[in-house]
């Protein structure tokens, strides 16, 4: 399982290099514009230069309408800006054709530029809030539109979490449908450390927190601290090294 990382700007990017060895990837966003906000291109270059090279950059492309020619452009601004990772939050789709619409666009122009990047198609896990698609009809878009992965994140930070929305059991299936099309599969929303056993048995490829390295486990307030992100990650590796000796995962 890769360990996701979203620092808040260069500053807390510079705090994440300092943790480099116990995480996998760096994501920008840019929380004040929403779930998936899309921050600004010279910061996406900043974080890329801040952060070791053998450190992949993702970022978001924001919480986007249905709009394909808009977000098309948006993800070719994040590629070129130096991510390779680039995720879509499909906020404004209502149906799976429309999710399919904007992923096909986002691939598009993505791949033509750098046929190694990685596509991100995110639906909501508290889709039912904002009326966007069904969280379990994203691996199908994903593999529908040649995304890479399919991602389920939390649209409104008001405490709530993943599992309170998708439980495990739901989670697992939508692990399952991303991998039977060969799909990554991604999981964030306000995960802790007491959810890396649930997310670890069920496959989980990434796993995506930010509060949860965050001082005070506050994503708003709270600063991420390296040794908050090791901390984690030696929680992360003790559920592999169990799963991997065939012991129950705890939940």
């Amino acid at each position: 399982m890769l360990l996701l990382i979203s620092p808040d700007g260069v500053e807390e990017a510079l705090d994440c290099a300092k943790a480099a060895q116990h995480l996998d990837i760096v994501d920008v966003k840019k929380p004040d514009e929403g779930s998936l906000g899309a921050n600004f291109p010279w910061i996406i270059r900043e974080i890329r230069e801040a952060v070791p090279a053998d450190k992949p950059v993702s970022a978001t492309v924001g919480d986007v309408p249905y709009k394909p020619g808009t977000v098309a452009q948006a993800a070719l601004g994040a590629a070129v800006s130096g991510a390779t990772y680039i995720k879509v939050g499909l906020y404004g789709c209502t149906t799976p054709d429309q999710g399919i619409d904007i992923m096909r666009a986002v691939v598009r122009a993505v791949k033509e530029h750098n046929p190694d990047a990685l596509v991100v198609a995110s639906g909501y896990a508290d889709a039912h809030r904002i009326g966007c698609v069904n969280p379990l009809a994203v691996p199908d878009i994903a593999a529908r539109s040649g995304a890479d992965a399919a991602m389920l994140d939390t649209a409104v930070k008001d405490g709530t979490r993943l599992f309170d929305h998708v439980p495990p059991d739901v989670c697992a299936e939508f692990v399952r449908l991303a991998h039977a099309s060969g799909r990554l599969a991604a999981l964030a929303g306000s995960v802790r450390q007491g959810d890396l056993g649930e997310l670890t048995r069920i496959g989980t490829n990434i796993v995506g927190v930010r509060g949860a390295v965050c001082e005070g486990g506050d994503r708003n307030a709270g600063r991420i601290r390296p040794h908050l992100v090791a901390a984690f990650r030696a929680e992360m590796d003790r559920h592999d090294r169990e799963r991997t000796a065939g012991l129950p995962t705890a939940r």
